[in-house]
């Protein structure tokens, strides 16, 4: 099934119970044991305990969590207790299996890790918690055709937007802004999920590059370096502000930030305020471009709220089930705070007619007149992502296993 398919059947299973709260329900859900979804009356009001890798301000990553949290906690009269900084870096005297015994001893009633680097904590906490809820944001642990399935953590599910669809976006976003055909991408570590976020943003840059600006794909230019974390390590990871002004000084005008935090659009916009016809894309926090909004094209962004508060329902009436899900964007409005997982907040930067453009493309995603996981597509190394006439299957996509032929950058 094509990503976009799988996306239109979320959809399709919406059922509205108010005219204040639309909510997404289908048997991929987390406790997706009933497509409907329950009203806010009926609700018992639980705890929440949240594990954020960063802070919760970080205007990123963990601040979409952190917010998402809140909305569903507003909706609910529940309560949230948040341990922010779970990094080796931060917090290197606590593990993670710690910070879920002291939850579950403040009487946290379900458990949300929000970072794929949480991996070996989270699958140890939920065998030595079995009574307790728990999500892992990103995973692969409760998916029945995935790699990682632990059949054994039936209190353990999976939450994941299909952000492939935003870095599609953010990509055509850049093919239409750039002056030099030269796009660059600050990288985080490299695994299946960045890997295929990037090469996403790449199909959406050379759809719009040959459709839009009737360019040549051997003209334009796009090349990820990796920084190795989610964010900065002063010691251990690239410095992505240097990073940044790396790919600005080297001929790329437009750079898009697959990182936690915001020093890509903040570079942006010191340049760009400086003069220099330079641009950039941040990431995750829906509120981002307000960090340089001359420079900002737009934000790709992560919604949790809508489906935290589905999670709290399900906990509430004790119909929560531990499912694997990978939600997309809610097409009827990408934007659409109470039902879309996935968003895209353009920026001042785009131009009027750059911006209905943009919109143009958005409506092609979501009527699947254009789908750009379509083969044939081949990898830098020469072996085959995806045959021609064929279109790749979510197991595909979620593993990628590297970057495509057009991008310059390490796969490995």
């Amino acid at each position: 099934m094509s990503i976009v398919k799988n996306t239109k059947l979320i959809y399709l299973s919406l059922i509205i119970i108010s005219s204040m709260i639309v909510l997404i329900g289908c048997s991929t859900i987390i406790g997706g044991g009933s497509s409907a979804a329950k009203s806010e009356d009926a609700i018992k009001p639980i705890k929440v305990g949240m594990i954020l890798v960063g802070p919760r301000d970080d205007r990123g990553w963990s601040q979409a969590h952190f917010d998402g949290g809140n909305y569903a906690i507003e909706k609910t009269g529940s309560e949230i207790i948040v341990k922010d900084f779970m990094n080796p870096a931060d917090s290197p005297d606590i593990t993670l299996p710690q910070v879920v015994d002291q939850m579950v001893e403040q009487g946290a009633n379900v458990i949300i890790a929000t970072s794929d680097d949480m991996k070996d904590g989270i699958l140890q906490a939920a065998a030595e918690h079995p009574d307790v809820p728990m999500i892992w944001s990103s995973g692969d642990s409760a998916w029945e055709n995935g790699e990682g399935y632990r059949p054994d953590l039936s209190n353990l599910g999976n939450i994941m937007g299909k952000m492939e669809y935003g870095k599609m976006i953010a990509g055509c976003a850049a093919a239409l802004k750039t002056e030099t055909g030269s796009i660059g991408f600050v990288g985080p570590l490299i695994n299946a999920e960045t890997k295929r976020l990037v090469n996403s943003a790449y199909l959406g840059a050379k759809h719009c590059w040959e459709t839009y600006r009737n360019g040549n794909a051997d003209d334009l230019s796009f090349e990820v370096t990796w920084i190795g974390f989610w964010f900065q390590i002063p010691g251990v990871t690239l410095d992505p502000t240097v990073v940044t002004n790396d790919f600005y000084d080297s001929g790329s005008d437009v750079v898009i930030s697959g990182i936690d935090t915001t020093q890509v659009i903040v570079e942006a916009g010191k340049r760009n305020n400086s003069g220099e016809a330079v641009w950039g894309i941040p990431y995750d926090y829906e509120g981002a471009c307000a960090e340089a909004t001359s420079a900002c094209l737009g934000v790709p962004y992560f919604n949790w709220g809508p489906v935290y508060l589905n999670l709290i329902q399900d906990i509430s009436n004790g119909s929560f089930e531990a499912n694997w899900a990978w939600l997309g964007p809610d097409w009827t409005n990408i934007n659409n705070p109470d039902s879309s997982m996935i968003g895209f907040n353009k920026g001042d930067a785009l131009s009027s007619d750059q911006a209905s453009i943009l919109d143009k493309f958005i409506s092609d995603l979501a009527d699947e007149s254009v789908n750009l996981f379509t083969g044939p597509l081949t990898y830098q190394d020469g072996s085959s992502f995806v045959d021609a006439g064929s279109v790749a299957t979510e197991k595909q996509i979620w593993y990628t296993s590297g970057l495509l032929q057009g991008i310059t950058g390490d796969s490995e």
